[in-house]
């Protein structure tokens, strides 16, 4: 039997049978706890965490439900299997991200554990995060940023472990899933050329608290002066005047529904009046307004990718395809 101690913290907002269930998998990704080990029985965790018996019975339930241990009548709980454990580090959750994080979840075996973290561009809790991570995990996805102390902290990582995901930056000589905010701009706008000439300028929307990749911006300028396009960038709210016959492209869903709102205000339809593309596809754009014209890289497939690399540990080097979603916005 397991001599492991477990702590539990009372004042944490995490319940305390997942507390429970957390520690006992983080044990055994760790081969603290192996397969066919017996697991503290009922009234050992009862007595030293302080727990009630429903608890630490809810907990077992749990794990038994995931696979990773099972009972044995008169003799205790024992451990069917190792865990695999995840370290996922993104930036915020927003409502693409959150369809990321479940095609992750969604393509791995439920023996594979996922601790999900943010770093909301902080690069001191980036850093901090990062280092207390290394060695605790079998595997490590990273949406990284555009900082320049960001590399040498990634080096900190096992690179053979390591996938960079969305944003390719300081991904050089690492395992890769992401999106191209380039080319693939470029492309999606001039494939859908006929439709933005319907409109007098072409604006762009690039907000100053925005973390969105500039290349956007190079691309969107780009081919609008290839293809002789009145446009402008343009970076405040104060800047943000809707104009009958305008076409607008947002990068930040925060734009987005302040475009909604002045639609509202001006008593404008759009598509008809004036139009917009915004950028990230999330579940509720397809129904917006009958529908909002996004560019967006698949993020299904992104966390598809991602689960691969987990389970077969191969370099990988793939760039998820982005297009453009016509809808009655454009």
């Amino acid at each position: 039997m397991s001599n492991l101690k477990f702590t539990i913290e009372k004042n944490s907002n995490v319940l305390k049978f997942q507390q429970l269930v957390d520690a006992i998998l983080d044990s055994i990704s760790r081969n603290e706890l192996k397969e066919g080990e017996m697991l503290p029985s009922v009234n050992q965790i009862m007595k030293e965490c302080k727990l009630s018996r429903d608890t630490v019975f809810k907990a077992y339930a749990e794990l038994k439900k995931r696979g990773v241990v099972e009972s044995v009548p008169n003799r205790g709980y024992f451990v069917t299997q190792k865990i695999t454990k995840i370290f996922l580090f993104i930036d915020t959750f927003k409502a693409y991200k959150e369809v990321l994080y479940h095609s992750i979840l969604n393509h791995l075996p439920k023996n594979i554990s996922v601790d999900l973290h943010f770093h909301h561009y902080n690069i001191d809790l980036f850093e901090k995060i990062i280092t207390e991570s290394v060695g605790r995990y079998t595997k490590y996805i990273v949406m990284n940023f555009n900082h320049k102390k960001v590399k040498s902290i990634i080096d900190k990582l096992p690179q053979e472990q390591l996938l960079i995901i969305d944003w390719k930056i300081n991904g050089e000589g690492k395992s890769c899933v992401y999106q191209n905010f380039g080319d693939s701009v470029y492309k999606c706008l001039e494939e859908n050329k006929n439709a933005i000439d319907k409109y007098k300028n072409f604006v762009l929307f690039y907000p100053t608290f925005t973390y969105h990749p500039r290349e956007v911006v190079d691309s969107f300028e780009q081919f609008c002066t290839d293809h002789t396009i009145k446009h402008k960038v343009i970076s405040t709210f104060d800047e943000f005047n809707l104009q009958k016959g305008d076409l607008y492209f947002l990068v930040s869903d925060r734009t987005l529904a302040r475009f909604l709102d002045q639609c509202s205000e001006k008593g404008f339809e759009p598509g008809k009046d004036v139009g917009v593309i915004s950028y990230n596809e999330t579940p509720m754009k397809k129904y917006v307004k009958e529908g909002i014209t996004v560019i967006s890289t698949n993020f299904e497939l992104m966390g598809q990718k991602a689960a691969e690399f987990v389970l077969k540990g191969k370099a990988v080097n793939f760039e998820v395809p982005t297009t453009l979603k016509l809808r009655s916005s454009l």
